[in-house]
């Protein structure tokens, strides 16, 4: 499994955030049978984000399952200080991991332990933060995730203004470094993604919430031309 590769071409990730718990493993199952190699775990805190959701005992749960399909885990660490967790998501599987800009006083240093342990780095940054922050991380990083709502429950509303600062960020980061977008990703919002830059597009509620989460997942595919 060639995890720069996954990322470097333009895709679909499944967020589990969405998933029915109870039927976890069926339901990465269906969407990896769809075709989805990538699979997007919110990791949040209560502290960071309001919302607590899942560890890396979850990330452990499916690390098999996923990559015996040929695919990746891609960590969102939604948390306070995301550098105390790194390394137990390493030891879970974690293919790659993302911190968020804001969360932490040392982001440069997260971005070394996540490499150091041999996983992808990708850096978040919200809503509210200019892209010319991440500037001077590029060359520590392996992608970058603009959040396109709030982060924290799922569900929300895509934020318009997003498709702008997308393009902002291409613009900044030249035109190989993967950008992904994560929030109100769907049929009717991840094109204008897409066209603006996006090339890593983060959908939960839209996919496990449909009636068919692998229809949902094909039609996403189809809507940005990915693999």
């Amino acid at each position: 499994m060639d995890r720069s590769q996954l990322i470097r071409t333009k895709r679909v990730e499944p967020s589990i955030l969405s998933a029915d718990y109870a039927r976890l493993g069926e339901q990465v199952a269906t969407v990896m049978d769809a075709g989805a190699r990538v699979i997007h775990v919110d990791v949040m805190d209560g502290h960071f984000v309001p919302p607590i959701t899942i560890g890396p005992v979850i990330v452990e749960a499916i690390r098999d399952q996923v990559h015996e399909a040929g695919g990746m885990l891609d960590c969102h660490l939604m948390v306070e200080c995301p550098e105390r967790q790194v390394e137990q998501f390493v030891q879970a599987g974690a293919d790659s991991i993302t911190a968020q800009l804001e969360a932490t006083s040392d982001v440069s240093h997260t971005l070394e332990m996540i490499r150091d342990g041999g996983c992808l780095a990708g850096l978040a940054i919200n809503p509210e933060t200019a892209v010319e922050e991440v500037s001077e991380l590029l060359a520590m990083v392996d992608f970058v995730l603009c959040m396109s709502v709030n982060p924290g429950w799922g569900g929300q509303a895509f934020i318009e203004s997003s498709i702008d600062k997308v393009g902002h960020l291409r613009e900044l980061v030249g035109a190989d470094l993967p950008i992904q977008v994560d929030g109100g990703i769907s049929t009717a919002t991840a094109g204008a993604a897409a066209q603006a830059g996006a090339t890593l597009f983060v959908a939960g509620s839209h996919i496990f919430g449909a009636e068919d989460p692998a229809v949902a997942y094909r039609e996403l595919v189809a809507a940005v031309d990915a693999e």
